[in-house]
């Protein structure tokens, strides 16, 4: 594990064996540090990116979303989507509403005291870079399941989507959807 210091984030990438390095940990950090200062996300604060494999992502994806098969990307924040900004994206009871529904942020992130100059960690992401790979490849990448481009153009918005995710941002609404797409377009032009 490599950890980024970028600005008031530190992100700490993990890199599973066997996985490729299409780009460089300290690149893709440089990519979450811009999507958490466009989210206005706390700080000081810390994240971690997992770049992994289709395998432990079908596990983690059977285990916490009920889906069979790989995800590209999965996201587990640690705190509410009602601790960021408002804005036309933001999870409006969705994925979040669900987890409060099961006890998940039941406190709020103001009960948990943390000792001086410590980070607060505001979640986990894992990546598939194999499914990124594929995606790309296969011209069912972007945001429109539909380009073929660069598997590391796939990476990096990947990574953008799990870090606004995280930070509480949604697509399940046409508007939370417009408004999570164009902030991507906008980070990843």
């Amino acid at each position: 594990m490599s950890s980024h210091y970028i600005g008031a984030w530190r992100i700490d990438v993990e890199r599973r064996d066997g996985v490729a390095r299409l780009v460089p940990a300290t690149a893709l950090a440089r990519v979450a540090a811009a999507a958490l200062d466009a989210a206005g996300a706390t700080s000081p604060a810390s994240l971690g990116l997992i770049l992994s494999n289709d395998a432990e992502l079908a596990e983690l994806n059977a285990e916490h979303m009920g889906k069979t098969g790989p995800t590209d990307v999965l996201s587990f924040p640690m705190l509410p989507p009602e601790l960021y900004p408002d804005h036309a994206g933001k999870d409006a009871g969705g994925a979040a509403g669900a987890a409060r529904a099961m006890g998940a942020f039941a406190l709020p992130a103001e009960a948990f005291a943390l000792p001086p100059g410590q980070r607060q960690h505001l979640g986990d992401i894992i990546v598939s870079v194999e499914r990124a790979v594929d995606q790309a490849s296969a011209g069912r990448g972007g945001q429109t399941g539909d380009v073929a481009w660069d598997a590391r153009s796939e990476l990096r918005l990947l990574v953008t989507h799990g870090v606004l995710h995280v930070c509480g941002w949604d697509h399940a609404e046409a508007v939370e959807e417009a408004a999570m797409r164009a902030l991507e377009q906008r980070l990843l032009g």
